[in-house]
């Protein structure tokens, strides 16, 4: 489409305003027009020969739907007149109500789709299907607010058709291989993921919240200390790890502030103001890996009663053995801090982490203990055992960080206890390519007033292998939670601060959840995604009342 590269995104949303970005092909002056008189302009931005623009659209009305048009240097450049686009609904900007429900979606892991007409080895794309039941049904209803929680891009994975782009602009024979090197690459991932037009029109019209995780950088990242220094020592990681930053900033983070606190942020600031933003986004970025404190990725996002801390558990981490930690130190109070906050003035709590919080008890219960090998309980043997099965098993979600998983159990007691408690605290997480409902229970009946539940949704479009259907469906199992008890004993490690249990699921395919809060209550809704002849469609597996 020329003049547009990629989007328009619809981000962040409130009564009155919102913010658009786009990727355009050349430099200019941006313009979103609302056909209510709504809108607003933005000078792009340039970062490695790529430019950019976030758009402050003001004028909006509570409680309408907007549609609107993008324009570069006045010429319009959204909707376009060209098929599939032609035939899809208007991108409309919805603000919501004052006390009106809240829709909620959410999932992670999302291997782009292949083109239009080809096989897809992974069965149908969840948002996909979503774009299509809007796209049929433009005034039903539609989530308020879609949280992608993590593995957007898979750096690592990538596929036929991207490492054919790869090999034609260097030896794949060299490392990474036919894994992404620096940002060019990434704005290809990019590209290929938020260009099928389904998706791209899906996220032109519902308001996104996004964090990363792993993959959008690289499998196991930050998985131990050891872990960083072996990436170190070789001869892309650098490039690799700085080129992921950089591009999640603008792709991802960037959209997920606010007008106020984009306004605030003297990068953005930074990057706007100069010819070419790259050298200080790089510096930025390399601030942030040498430094999980230098940065927060994590943010809040209130949604009329509904408050989100969406928290970074990927690059916040302390990784010294003795002092390992999910979050360090001033990013697990800035999330005490925000859950605290005017209590009384939300009805739900969401915390989006990228990780579950509560796992099948065996996963859990070897976590923490190759966590007590590898701080050296058990001596130096038993330490370089536990390092070797951490990165092999994927030993890194809140149970690998013992003391982190039990803060955070602390912290959704007090918010959940006594007057002014929230009806429900809600761990929203993904990552582990199955959906279940876990909720805790805290020893002698003190757990908290509001209802607590872990809520999992993963994948949206990606693999689901045997091992996996197998591994987590015998994890849930009482026979594995008493081998579970094996390990712990031989780490000699004491009971979790909280018990948990298996309240839903597994279930497994390409899937969303949607949670939707009215007031104090709560229903919680899963949805498949399923191939018909008209193409991908959501079929509800389950519907649950949360609270009322």
């Amino acid at each position: 489409m020329a003049g547009l590269r990629l989007g328009p995104l619809l981000r962040y949303v409130d009564g009155s305003s919102a913010t658009v970005w786009v990727e355009t092909d050349r430099p200019g002056t941006v313009e979103v027009r609302g056909a209510d008189g709504s809108g607003g302009t933005a000078g792009t931005f340039q970062i490695a020969g790529h430019h950019y623009a976030l758009v402050h659209v003001t004028g909006l009305a509570p409680g309408t739907s907007t549609p609107y048009e993008v324009f570069l240097d006045d010429a319009r450049v959204w909707p376009s007149a060209e098929e599939p686009y032609a035939s899809l609904p208007p991108s409309v900007i919805p603000t919501p109500a004052p006390d009106a429900r809240t829709r909620v979606a959410f999932g992670s892991c999302r291997w782009a789709a292949p083109p239009t007409g080809e096989p897809d080895p992974v069965g149908p794309d969840a948002l996909d299907a979503l774009a299509r039941r809007i796209a049929a049904d433009p005034d039903g209803a539609r989530p308020d607010v879609l949280l992608l929680l993590g593995d957007q891009v898979y750096a690592d994975e990538t596929s036929d058709a991207t490492r054919a782009w790869l090999a034609a602009r260097r030896d794949l024979d060299d490392p990474p291989g036919a894994q992404v090197a620096d940002y060019e690459e990434y704005t290809h991932l990019y590209y290929e993921s938020w260009l099928d037009p389904q998706v791209r029109w899906l996220l032109s019209t519902v308001p996104t919240c996004m964090i990363f995780d792993d993959h959008d950088v690289i499998d196991d990242w930050n998985t131990s200390a050891s872990w960083v220094e072996d990436m170190r020592a070789t001869s892309w990681w650098r490039e690799r790890v700085l080129s992921g930053l950089m591009s999640y900033w603008v792709y991802q983070h960037l959209g997920n502030l606010s007008p106020a606190e984009a306004g605030a942020d003297p990068l953005y600031a930074s990057v706007r103001e100069a010819a070419d933003g790259t050298d200080a986004l790089r510096a930025f970025a390399a601030a942030a890996e040498a430094d999980a404190a230098a940065v927060r990725w994590s943010y809040r996002r209130d949604f009329g009663r509904v408050r989100l801390l969406m928290v970074d558990s990927r690059a916040a981490r302390v990784l010294e053995e003795g002092r390992r930690s999910m979050l360090d130190r001033a990013e697990a109070d800035w999330l005490r801090e925000q859950a605290l906050e005017g209590r009384d003035s939300y009805d739900h709590l969401l915390i989006g982490t990228s990780l579950p919080w509560l796992l099948p008890h065996l996963v859990h219960d070897v976590e923490a203990w190759s966590s007590a090998l590898c701080r050296g309980d058990k001596g130096a043997r038993w330490a370089r055992f536990g390092e070797k099965l951490r990165r092999a098993a994927d030993l890194e979600h809140w149970a690998a960080f013992p003391e982190s998983f039990g803060e955070l159990a602390e912290l959704i007691a007090e918010v959940g206890t006594g007057p002014g408690a929230p009806a429900t605290v809600c761990v929203l997480s993904g990552d582990v390519h199955h959906a279940y409902v876990a909720e805790p229970s805290w020893p002698d009946g003190t757990g908290p007033d509001s209802r607590v539940v872990q809520l999992t949704c993963s994948p949206v479009h990606n693999s689901i292998p045997l091992s996996i259907r197998l591994g987590f469906r015998l994890g849930w199992g009482g026979g594995a939670r008493l081998l579970g008890r094996v390990f712990a004993r031989h780490g000699r490690l004491g009971r979790p601060p909280v018990g948990w249990r298996r309240t839903g699921g597994p279930w497994f395919g390409n899937q969303l959840m949607t949670l939707t809060a009215d007031g104090r209550s709560a229903v919680l809704r899963l949805e498949h995604a399923r191939a018909d002849e008209a193409g991908a469609r959501l079929t509800r597996v389950t519907e649950t009342r949360l609270s009322r």
